[in-house]
């Protein structure tokens, strides 16, 4: 018998009013100009993880920049830790904020039906990983967590398809 269990996402404020964007930017060796601070605002005032193209669209309508240069400014950000790049749909990828003092790290939860990305509480699930090195030979450097399932938006098509 399998049993489901709903899971509400995590709603963060959709905007982070603690991050100083120049200063987490000076901490990583990085000049805070305006565009890379823009991509961090959007980035960091998103609820969930967000695609690449959504950022652009949204840089883009207050300051003149191209698609490349977000490309290569999101690199960057992941680069120096301070964005984070996560696997969404197909392959898709996504960019939420890197966990630090006011974005703790958290699990995700992808929605197999619409491909949605939700943040889920931070410590909702506890993931012991001390005892990976004894078998496997490397060095950790992330960790991702993904819950897999139907979001509560999809949840009533789902069952009217069932029946």
């Amino acid at each position: 018998m399998h049993h489901s269990r709903q899971i509400k996402p995590y709603k963060k404020k959709t905007m982070c009013q603690h991050c100083n964007y120049s200063k987490l930017l000076r901490l990583r060796g990085l000049d805070p100009t305006p565009h890379r601070l823009r991509i961090m605002e959007v980035i960091g005032n998103n609820s969930s993880p967000i695609g690449a193209q959504e950022i652009f669209a949204m840089v883009s309508r207050t300051v003149n920049i191209n698609r490349v240069t977000v490309y290569r400014i999101l690199e960057l950000l992941v680069e120096r830790e301070l964005v984070e790049r996560l696997s969404g749909r197909g392959r898709s990828l996504l960019y939420g904020m890197a966990p630090c003092e006011h974005h703790p790290a958290h699990p995700h939860f992808h929605c197999r039906n619409c491909g949605a990305i939700h943040c889920l509480q931070p410590f909702s699930l506890n993931v012991d990983i001390k005892n990976i090195p004894c078998s496997f030979a490397g060095e950790i450097r992330e960790v991702e967590v993904r819950i897999h399932g139907v979001c509560q938006n999809c949840l009533p098509a789902e069952q009217v398809s069932m029946e």
